[in-house]
C-alpha cells in the first residue's frame, strides 16, 4: 500500500471525534478521510470514499457501532474495522469478533493503544486489550471443557516470532529493533503469550518455543 492508511471515523459525539482525529493525524501513515456521527451515516461514507480502515464506536444513534460493523463486513469485506469504545464488557467484545471487527480499544487509553491497533489492523493482526484476551482465554477453556473444537493456531503470527526471539535469548530492546516495534509492545505481546500459554516465565516460553519446533533444543 502506498501512502497513509484511509480512515473513517465514526462516532456520535464530535468531541470525541476531534480528539482521535489529533491523534491518528500526527502520524505519518494515518489520515482520517471521512467522520460519521452514527453508524448509518459511517455506512454510507464507507462507500463512497472507501476508505481501508473504519473506526466505530458503538453507542450510537440510528445504527449501532456493530450494526454498522456487520453490515460493511458483508458488503466491503476488504474494509478493516476496528471498534473504538468505553464499554469493558465480554459481551460487547465478543460482539465485535462475530461481526467481523480486526479489534476492540478502549476509549479510556486511546491515546496509548488506538495507533498501534490501527497499524495492526493494516498488517491484517488483531489487537486486543489485555481484558479481552483474558474473556478470549475463559472462552476457550469453556469450550474445551465442553469438549468443543478449538481454533488451530493459539498464537498470532506476530506473537510467534516475539516468542521465537525471546527463546533465543534477545531482550525486548533487541526484539524491538527487529521486529520494528516499541518495546512496549514486545513487553504486551510476552505478557500475552505467558497469559494465553498458562507459562510464568522466560524459561518457560523457551520451552514452549522448542516443543513447538520454533528453535532447536
Amino acid at each position: 500500500m502506498t501512502g497513509p492508511a484511509r480512515i473513517l471515523l465514526a462516532d456520535d459525539h464530535a468531541l470525541v471525534r476531534r480528539g482521535v482525529r489529533l491523534i491518528l493525524d500526527s502520524e505519518p501513515d494515518l489520515t482520517v478521510v471521512a467522520e460519521a456521527g452514527d453508524g448509518a451515516e459511517a455506512i454510507a461514507l464507507a462507500r463512497a470514499e472507501q476508505p481501508d480502515l473504519a473506526i466505530l464506536d458503538i453507542a450510537m444513534p440510528r445504527l449501532t457501532g456493530l450494526q454498522a460493523a456487520r453490515e460493511l463486513s458483508r458488503t466491503m469485506p476488504g474494509l478493516r474495522i476496528l471498534i473504538l469504545t468505553m464499554y469493558d464488557n465480554e459481551q460487547f467484545f465478543f460482539e465485535a469478533l462475530r461481526a467481523g471487527a480486526n479489534g476492540y480499544v478502549l476509549k479510556s487509553v486511546a491515546d496509548r493503544d488506538l495507533v498501534e491497533a490501527c497499524r495492526a489492523a493494516m498488517r491484517d493482526e488483531p489487537f486486543l486489550y489485555p481484558g479481552a484476551v483474558t474473556a478470549l482465554i475463559r472462552d476457550y477453556l469453556d469450550r474445551a471443557a465442553r469438549g468443543q473444537d478449538q481454533p488451530e493456531r493459539a498464537i498470532t503470527a506476530r506473537e510467534e516470532e516475539v516468542l521465537k526471539l525471546i527463546a533465543e535469548g534477545h531482550s525486548a530492546r533487541e526484539i524491538a529493533q527487529l521486529l520494528f516495534i516499541s518495546i512496549k509492545t514486545v513487553d504486551r505481546h510476552r505478557a500475552n503469550l505467558l497469559q494465553k500459554l498458562g507459562l510464568r516465565d522466560r524459561l518457560e516460553l523457551t520451552r514452549y518455543a522448542i516443543r513447538a519446533g520454533l528453535i532447536e533444543p
